[in-house]
């Protein structure tokens, strides 16, 4: 056997035995005749001690960093103790040991705080899953894993295997397609989602379907995204929204209990996407702090007029004028607010600027608007902000969607610098009655937001007769958002063909094209379609949010980059001129 043990098992019960390990050098020391190693492997670290003796042997054929050895000897009492590692009160005093097979100098250091940068690391992914700081992170995605399906598989849910290499369907984002050397000039794509199977599987009568499954979409690349990435994807037969919504509270309950320790036991709240927008200026909330967005429009215009002769253009010209009071601002230097005003200025916020009051101390107000607006006014804007006492209260105008949007940053901004955003802290929640259409202005027409197979609210169907009313439809969807993230969503879906006719129209797809890409799915619904609905989760997320991060390519395996490239395998990459030709392709 190449070990008896494993690096991390050892303990004050196991001295005096005689133990096999094998593993990584992760640094050796010298002291003199002496010599001592900490060992390395998935389980942990031990430290061994090498006597006078082998310390000889040592020199003659020496280890180095990321060696793999195998060490026999003894379990001894450590004299100088490490309670920083589990097995710190002992070691072992080795009588042989083996070099299995020698290390070229690592490019960067394999320790909890490495010197190596993101492309470095990537290039040498191998080596960076060594580190502890990523073992930890797959051990958590794995613990994930088997939690979802521990839960599920108590609910009475089969794991159904679905294909990846399928047709190409509009889902909203790029397909990744493949060539087919036997049907030479077509295509199949990756699926961005396995939507459609699990719809005929509803049909087809497994009325309870989940996968861990691998999901393909073509699109730009930010923290929570990854060309590749995991999601569980779940449907239901014969359930309605509140079916859904309880049963995957149920599961997301039962893996923070199981995986992180955290009690839920109150009902996750809910909010509409209406109020979403108009509080947080966003669909997916971070309700861990306040600071509600405050639309100052709504004070009437007494409030958001100038004084006195002068003018305020950028009140009086703006479309919205929206505010958020932040506590413990009064004491914000000068030096503080430009630096807030710049951060405002950057292109991806795209505001020219932003204007604050002060709620001192001593009750007066001071404002860099003080000669357009009397004090009266500066109390009773404070008044409607519910700003009290040392909070600064910082506003923005300009055009609706923008301004909603950069007030939403600037909210997120201040929760971070003021440390409201705390990992540790979990705060989920359902964000329901989404819009089921919105407007493609560059292409001036109708798209589905989720997807063509939501269904509307019942009783918004016959909104759907009147081009004119689509803005008011909306979708039986609904998103889990944890922490400001959204980590799931889903919808009832339509299960009649006539609505699903009706959905395509309404996004301006023929019948024929309609028929060209759907008509399975269609043809389905003729034969017995029940009512159904399911949800997705981004497993990626969810598990980088359970860690404390939110990138998510430290909780993968072997992510891409950036650039979505594989930097260690070079991939994506050209192929040879005979593949090509097989492929019949130029």
């Amino acid at each position: 056997m190449y070990r008896t043990k494993n690096c991390g098992e050892l303990r004050m019960q196991h001295v005096g035995e005689e133990v096999t390990l094998a593993g990584w050098v992760q640094t050796v020391r010298k002291f003199g005749s002496i010599t001592f190693t900490d060992l390395r492997d998935r389980y942990g670290i031990t430290q061994l001690y090498f006597n006078e003796q082998l310390n000889c042997q040592l020199d003659a054929t020496p280890i180095g960093r990321e060696f793999v050895i195998q060490a026999v000897g003894k379990v001894v009492e450590r004299t100088s103790k490490n309670n920083k590692i589990p097995t710190g009160d002992i070691e072992v005093e080795i009588t042989s040991f083996k070099i299995l097979n020698a290390s070229a100098v690592p490019p960067f250091t394999i320790e909890e705080n490495t010197d190596g940068g993101d492309e470095l690391r990537m290039k040498y992914r191998y080596l960076d899953l060594r580190r502890p700081t990523l073992r930890r992170n797959l051990e958590l995605r794995y613990k994930v894993n088997r939690s979802v399906r521990n839960y599920l598989d108590t609910l009475g849910f089969w794991d159904i295997e679905t294909p990846f290499l399928i047709k190409s369907t509009p889902e909203g984002a790029r397909d990744f397609v493949v060539p087919s050397r036997m049907n030479q000039g077509q295509f199949y794509a990756l699926p961005q989602s396995p939507q459609t199977f699990k719809q005929l599987l509803m049909v087809s009568g497994y009325d309870r379907y989940y996968q861990v499954v691998k999901c393909f979409r073509d699109e730009d690349l930010r923290a929570d995204r990854q060309p590749e990435f995991t999601q569980v994807d779940c449907e239901m037969a014969f359930v309605e929204q509140e079916d859904i919504l309880n049963t995957f509270e149920g599961l997301f309950k039962h893996v923070f209990k199981d995986v992180k320790g955290v009690e839920m036991t109150e009902a996750f709240p809910r909010m509409t996407f209406d109020d979403a927008m108009w509080h947080y200026g966003n669909d997916k909330p971070d309700i861990r702090f306040e600071m509600k967005i405050q639309n100052l429009k709504s004070l009437g215009k007494v409030y958001c007029e100038t004084v006195g002769s002068g003018s305020f253009k950028v009140f009086d010209d703006a479309e919205t004028i929206v505010a958020i009071s932040v506590p413990g601002g009064s004491e914000y230097t000068r030096k503080q607010i430009d630096e807030l005003t710049e951060w405002v200025k950057r292109p991806q916020i795209g505001m020219s600027g932003v204007v604050n009051i002060k709620c001192n101390t001593d009750g007066t107000f001071k404002s860099s608007i003080d000669k357009f607006f009397t004090a009266d006014q500066l109390e009773s804007i404070a008044e409607y902000c519910q700003a009290t006492t040392g909070h600064i209260i910082l506003i923005l105008a300009g055009a609706e969607t923008r301004t909603r949007k950069a007030m939403s940053e600037l909210r997120l901004e201040m929760g971070n610098r003021l440390g409201f955003r705390d990992h540790s802290i979990y705060k989920p929640l359902w964000v329901i009655d989404f819009p089921l259409f919105e407007l493609d202005e560059e292409a001036n027409r109708w798209v589905a937001r989720h997807h063509p197979f939501t269904a509307p609210k019942p009783d918004h169907i016959e909104l759907m007769n009147d081009l004119s009313r689509y803005g008011e439809i909306k979708a039986n969807a609904y998103d889990i958002v944890l922490n400001g993230t959204e980590i799931g969503g889903g919808s009832i879906r339509i299960f009649q063909r006539d609505l699903q006719e009706k959905m395509f129209a309404a996004l301006g797809m023929s019948k024929e094209e309609a028929q060209e890409k759907f008509g399975f799915l269609m043809g389905a619904f003729e034969y017995g379609a029940p009512p159904h609905g399911g949800i997705a989760f981004g497993f990626d997320r969810l598990c980088a949010l359970l860690g404390g991060q939110e990138t998510i390519r430290d909780f993968i395996a072997f992510p891409k980059n950036n650039s979505g490239r594989d930097v260690m395998l070079d991939a994506p990459s050209a192929i040879d001129e005979a593949q090509m030709k097989e492929l019949g392709l130029k």
